[in-house]
């Protein structure tokens, strides 16, 4: 898993008619304690995150194990909003 932040959106009309109705969000990596990392990946959603929140994401065939992604040609899927995180440090 991945922790990050989504910072944007992508906008895709013509996609795969697999992937019509799925949301697709950039995540940007961050370390344990939020710094975010010079690194990016594109996930589905399937948990209603937007913008600013922190997250959870799968990547592989992980990502094609909820609900929302089962059986779709699915990479990353955004699969946790992150209320807190504790670090025994």
């Amino acid at each position: 898993m991945v922790l990050g932040k989504v910072v944007g959106t992508v906008w895709a009309t013509r996609k795969d008619e697999n992937l019509t109705g799925l949301k697709f969000l950039i995540v940007q990596h961050a370390d344990m304690d939020y710094t975010l990392k010079d690194q990016y990946v594109v996930a589905v959603d399937s948990v209603g995150a937007g913008v600013g929140e922190v997250v959870l994401v799968a990547t592989g065939s992980s990502a094609r194990q909820t609900d929302v992604t089962k059986n779709k040609p699915v990479d990353a899927v955004i699969m946790a909003i992150v209320d807190k995180l504790d670090l025994a440090n």
